[in-house]
């Protein structure tokens, strides 16, 4: 591994990870120029535990994760042409850090304003690598003034203005400290997602999804689209079955089972639950 940074800022958003914020930051630890931390008032040992790295820190109120992410790549004082954003509960892999660094030895064409990395999911300390799930690309690094965060309250993306390349290393996704943890993170995520779906007028900027364009966010928000057409109750049955049967989700395992079913049906049936919910409360029932 080459000792000199790579001329990228990485950005990672906080929230009490004194369980996660050390493997996070000793993951990018020598391979970008700087480390910018955006918190929003950590009450554990996050900040505590900081103090030991080279990372700047800023504290800004959290609203939601479009308009952090966005407010940090906007107002930061970042030096670099590059931005990568990342979350406390990923790594980055020797593979992708590998990768970046030999693309950024050479100069980049003009023409890519951004890279996009799949995250490995790892669930209950198991790499869930079925069930459509793995390789799932997000548009993680690119240009500073080239990419922002879509305006939506869940499911969030980066945008990027331009042509984007693959990578080929991963970023691990550690999404789950517990079960306990997962289950109130999605009952909370499944709140924002019945709004955004009762209330569809009330969204900003977002990808446009399409099977025509070569982006693969463009496309799985086309399939997401399309899922939110089927009735309500249905889909999450049918999205299991498709998950789990056809795409070969059980060949993930017993933590491959509890992943889908609590992921891929449980999750999207409490969605649907809650958007019932918000039906009758609107006509008084």
């Amino acid at each position: 591994m080459n000792t000199k940074p790579v001329p990228i800022s990485i950005i990672i958003l906080t929230f009490n990870e004194e369980k996660n914020i050390k493997a996070c930051v000793e993951s990018a630890l020598d391979f970008a120029e700087e480390i910018f931390v955006v918190d929003s008032g950590s009450t554990d040992a996050t900040l505590e535990i900081l103090k030991n790295y080279p990372v700047q820190i800023v504290q800004h109120p959290f609203e939601n994760y479009s308009q952090q992410r966005n407010w940090a790549i906007q107002h930061l004082p970042i030096r670099t042409h590059w931005i990568l954003n990342m979350d406390a509960d990923h790594r980055l892999t020797e593979e992708f850090r590998l990768e970046v660094s030999a693309i950024f030895s050479k100069p980049i064409a003009d023409d890519i304003h951004g890279f996009l990395a799949s995250r490995k999911t790892i669930f209950m300390n198991k790499w869930i690598k079925y069930g459509g799930h793995y390789p799932t690309y997000h548009a993680v690094l690119f240009r500073k003034g080239k990419g922002l965060c879509e305006e939506k309250l869940y499911d969030q993306h980066f945008k990027v203005a331009g042509k984007t390349q693959k990578l080929k290393g991963d970023i691990i996704d550690l999404i789950t400290e517990s079960l306990s943890t997962f289950t109130l993170r999605h009952d909370k995520w499944s709140n924002l997602e019945a709004f955004e779906q009762f209330h569809p007028q009330q969204q900003g900027s977002v990808i446009k999804g399409s099977l025509q364009n070569d982006n693969p966010i463009a496309r799985r928000r086309y399939m997401k689209n399309l899922y939110e057409r089927f009735p309500l109750f249905v889909r999450p049955f049918v999205y299991f079955f498709i998950r789990y049967f056809l795409r070969l989700g059980f060949l993930d395992g017993k933590e491959g089972l509890i992943f889908h079913f609590l992921q891929c049906f449980w999750f999207r049936f409490l969605i649907d639950a809650k958007i019932y919910e918000l039906k009758k409360q609107k006509d008084g029932l």
